[in-house]
């Protein structure tokens, strides 16, 4: 699925079975919510927290696409084109960190 399809099957679903958009504010802080249920599973999978019983059977990727659609909800209720702000948000990226990274004395091998 491309990025313009996402955006179009997330529509077609919130005027479906969503009934309609939750408000900007809503849905910004339902993404802070669902960046927040990331972090905690990271935290529990790749850090020192232990895994309490109510984050078991939780699943890195479901929490991903978690964010995933409130980021596209938002998208799509702004009139943004993620396609065209991603391909815009790399070039700017390339360009201004072009040499930068591969000068960072944190990222070498040790």
């Amino acid at each position: 699925m491309t990025i313009e399809q996402a955006q179009t099957t997330v529509d077609e679903w919130i005027k479906t079975t969503g009934v309609r958009y939750f408000s900007e504010l809503t849905n910004m802080a339902m993404l802070t919510e669902e960046v927040g249920e990331v972090a905690r599973l990271i935290a529990r999978q790749y850090g020192e927290q232990s895994f309490k019983e109510s984050d078991k059977g939780r699943e890195l990727g479901d929490e991903l696409a978690d964010v995933l659609f409130v980021v596209i909800c938002l998208a799509n209720q702004t009139g943004v084109n993620l396609t065209e702000a991603l391909a815009r948000n790399l070039a700017k990226k390339t360009q201004r960190d072009a040499t930068r990274h591969h000068n960072n004395p944190k990222l070498k091998d040790l």
